[in-house]
């Protein structure tokens, strides 16, 4: 068998009636005829949209084909053990050229009664924001569930929620049950679990097609609905030259940012974890003991689990995500 390397994959681009054009001019997504490019999927396991590899020998085999060849090798032994073959993570691009519905997102159990999948808690870096940009997320203040239903009678639901302004470097946490959209102007990454359930609770009135507006599902989000989840969330963390800043620490995913000038060496044999690296800004090359993978602005690469000790070399400077999954968080849970 041989040795595995680090992996990058085709970009899965979604056409969304609110994308646009950044994505593919600052962040070297191609069109690929398509008009607005509202999302980017970088490595999913979501059905009908597995994550195939571009580099390497491995290129042509998907996600899920390649964790049920090496198991722990790819994702670690401790997320093996719990997920198996499915890959535990989503990770994407997106970009708001208008404002995104208003939407709110299952927790694992009613995930698991209702689809038979994950729940879907979430996190927002945000990468370009326009000069009023906001971010819509949680409730002003705890609400009940009548008044809710009340606002959503009257048409005053966006006066219950909260709102945030985004600007680039900030980051948004979204546990399941969170009412949230994002607004018009944001480009930014969103770490998810492996999950496409999205409860569509309002769309601001936008149609579809010119005549039917989409689809809303309101008993599903009532039921999903933290009536509770209130108030600020946006996280603001300077990032510091050639350390690591944590972002986000959750029984899901652990997020860091690392902005760096010089050569990195990064030993993760104490997490038994895969690390996915987005480069948001710059360039490096990621280096094992046998080669090395140039990782440019807008790319996504998974390390597998058993190469626990590597180099980040950067060209100038750079600043990448780095997330992978605390196996003393899987242990609790």
């Amino acid at each position: 068998m041989s040795e595995l390397y680090p992996l990058k994959f085709e970009p899965l681009l979604k056409d969304k009636v609110w994308g646009g054009s950044t994505l593919e001019k600052h962040f070297n997504k191609k069109p690929e005829g398509l008009s607005n490019i509202g999302e980017s999927w970088e490595l999913s396991a979501v059905d009908g949209n597995i994550s195939v590899v571009s580099n390497g020998f491995l290129a042509g085999n998907n996600i899920e084909e390649l964790i049920e060849v090496y198991m722990g090798d790819i994702t670690g032994d401790a997320v093996f053990e719990k997920f198996g073959n499915k890959f535990p993570l989503l990770f994407k691009f997106i970009e708001a050229g208008d404002d995104l519905s208003i939407q709110v997102h299952p927790g694992d159990k009613m995930a698991l009664e209702k689809h038979g999948d994950f729940g879907k808690t979430e996190m927002w870096y945000v990468l370009e924001s326009e000069k009023d940009s906001k971010i819509y997320t949680g409730f002003k203040v705890g609400v009940t569930r009548e008044m809710y239903e009340e606002s959503l009678k009257d048409g005053s639901l966006p006066e219950l929620i909260y709102v945030e302004s985004a600007e680039p470097g900030d980051t948004f946490f979204t546990p399941a049950g969170r009412i949230h959209a994002i607004g018009k102007g944001i480009v930014l990454v969103e770490i998810q679990q492996t999950s496409d359930l999205t409860y569509r609770i309002s769309d601001w009135n936008r149609k579809s097609d010119g005549k039917i507006k989409r689809e809303l599902h309101l008993d599903l989000a009532l039921e999903a609905m933290d009536f509770t989840a209130a108030g600020k969330t946006k996280i603001v963390k300077t990032p510091v030259l050639n350390k690591i800043v944590n972002l986000v620490n959750c029984e899901y995913f652990t997020t860091n940012l690392l902005h760096f000038s010089t050569l990195i060496k990064k030993d993760y044999y104490p997490i038994d974890s895969f690390v996915v690296y987005i480069c948001v800004d710059g360039e490096f090359d990621l280096k094992w003991d046998s080669g090395s993978e140039k990782v440019m602005k807008g790319e996504t690469v998974l390390l597998p689990a058993m190469l626990n000790a590597v180099s980040l070399d950067p060209a100038g400077e750079a600043k990448i995500l780095e997330v992978f999954i605390d196996s003393n968080n899987l242990t609790n849970n």
